[in-house]
């Protein structure tokens, strides 16, 4: 079988503008709910796409550790590749895709860094070896060999022990929506999508897309 040849018909659900909550915050939270009970492995999995000072896009696979009426909030280093390149375009978008579901959404908005605060309390929940990792881990940086991350790991371990601080180039960033994108799978590529985007004065507008 040829790549060309690969496709699978999605039936397994409809989505109209009747469906969908007026606010695309509670949709989201409606829908991963959905993804809960249905047990999807990872459902707060998200692509991560920015982009750089010369207009060259990257994206990554990231966890999404909170989400409310402010936005949509994960932690990372902010001297990696992504946040370097934050620093210079303030905007991202992100993608869930639940295949069990058929389902896919898209965010876009303006991203800015949580309180020190906040990035503190998170760092603090982490497991131990996560927050050892965090600081040995010059994240997106070259590194010799696999034997010099581990040694600066048990440095920090020694170092640290079972109490690390939160280093300053690590904590959290919050995308605030202005488009939210619900798709739903559908037979013969008829596909659901309805998308909201944000007026001028905060109130978000709701449409059908053609698939």
């Amino acid at each position: 079988m040829s790549i060309a040849d690969i496709r699978t018909d999605y039936t397994q659900a409809s989505l109209s503008e009747q469906d969908t909550d007026a606010d695309p915050m509670a949709q989201f939270a409606r829908w991963f709910e959905e993804a809960l009970v249905a047990q999807i492995r990872e459902p707060n999995a998200m692509g991560v796409s920015t982009v750089s000072a010369d207009g060259r896009p990257s994206s990554r696979i990231l966890l999404v550790k909170d989400f409310d009426q402010r936005g949509f909030t994960w932690f990372t280093n902010y001297q990696s590749r992504k946040g370097e390149q934050l620093a210079i375009h303030p905007h991202a978008s992100l993608l869930f895709h639940w295949l069990e579901l058929e389902r896919q959404i898209r965010i876009e908005g303006r991203v800015e860094k949580v309180s020190a605060a906040e990035s503190d309390a998170y760092f603090h929940s982490r497991p131990l070896k996560s927050r050892l990792s965090a600081i040995a881990s010059a994240q997106s940086s070259p590194v010799a060999d696999r034997a010099t991350l581990e040694a600066r790991y048990a440095q920090a371990e020694a170092q640290y022990g079972d109490q690390p601080p939160r280093p300053e180039h690590w904590g959290g960033y919050r995308l605030q929506p202005d488009y939210v994108e619900f798709w739903q799978g559908r037979a013969s590529r008829l596909h659901d999508r309805i998308v909201y985007t944000r007026a001028p004065d905060g109130a978000w507008q709701r449409q059908r897309l053609q698939p």
